[in-house]
């Protein structure tokens, strides 16, 4: 059989091996390894066809991370349905318990800003940085400032420095 998949991979370009579809839509393939008419060894790659074929509409988490792990060689086996879903409950858990406890981290904390246990944050605002050589000084821009409705072309003349 693998005599006949050969000549076949040969005659009509790669086979690709479908592995499975995520929730998302996305679909991955195996193509496994094999040998050209020349008798090199093509190593055997693993891709994905994404559901949006339009880079600019990829976000980050369009891959679920099991299977970006698969594509990447990290797993020899693809992931399974049910690891899937146990995974993703796993992490919905671990979201509401991170903010059950910063809800209670915040409460404890206007408690003891209350109680004046804690002094409550200083607000400061600095402008530019400390190693810049305008550090607290306040320059005046003499370029002109206006919206895009007042603005005219050619009103506005630069000033002459003299010193």
């Amino acid at each position: 059989m693998s005599r006949i998949a050969a000549i076949l991979r040969r005659g009509f370009g790669v086979v690709r091996e479908h592995v499975g579809t995520d929730h998302l839509g996305n679909k991955y393939y195996l193509i496994p390894e094999q040998k050209t008419w020349t008798g090199r060894i093509v190593r055997a790659k693993r891709i994905v066809e994404a559901a949006n074929a339009k880079e600019y509409e990829y976000m980050e988490g369009s891959i679920p991370m099991e299977w970006d792990a698969w594509i990447r060689g990290r797993r020899k086996e693809p992931p399974s349905i049910e690891e899937l879903l146990k995974n993703e409950s796993s992490r919905e858990q671990i979201k509401t318990k991170a903010k059950e406890v910063e809800e209670k981290d915040l409460a404890l904390l206007a408690k003891e800003y209350k109680e004046g246990l804690v002094a409550t944050p200083a607000r400061t605002v600095a402008k530019g940085h400390a190693a810049a050589t305008s550090f607290g000084k306040q320059e005046f821009n003499e370029e002109p400032t206006s919206t895009a409705n007042t603005f005219q072309p050619g009103s506005w003349m630069p000033t002459s420095k003299k010193d």
